[in-house]
C-alpha cells in the first residue's frame, strides 16, 4: 500500500497527513509513503508538482492524504482512511 501525503507524516496530530498515517499504523501497516509537494488546499494546487498532477490522473482530484491499497483500491481523505483502518486492521 502506498500512502500518499503532502510533504510529511509528522507535524500536528491534527494534520490530515498525519491523521492518516498515525491511522494506519494504529491498524498495524507500514505503508510506503510518497510525497506529492506543493500547496493542495487552494482550487488548484500551487506548484502543480508532478505528485499534484500524478493525484488528478489517478483520481480527479489533487488533493492528499490518498490510500492506494496493493489491488489499486484508492481510499481517498484523512477521515475516509481513517474509517478504512479502524475497519480493516492487518491480520497478524
Amino acid at each position: 500500500m502506498k500512502l500518499y501525503v503532502c510533504f510529511t507524516t509528522g507535524g500536528s496530530k491534527e494534520h490530515p497527513c498525519a491523521k492518516a498515517y498515525q491511522s494506519l499504523i494504529k491498524a498495524g501497516y507500514e505503508p510506503e509513503i510518497e510525497a506529492v509537494k506543493g500547496i493542495g488546499f487552494l482550487s488548484k494546487p500551487l506548484p502543480n508538482t508532478a505528485g499534484r498532477k500524478k493525484m488528478t490522473k489517478l483520481k480527479g482530484n489533487h488533493h492528499v492524504p490518498t490510500l492506494v491499497l496493493d489491488d489499486g483500491t484508492v481510499v481517498d481523505g484523512s477521515k475516509v482512511i481513517v474509517a478504512w483502518a479502524k475497519k480493516n486492521p492487518k491480520k497478524q
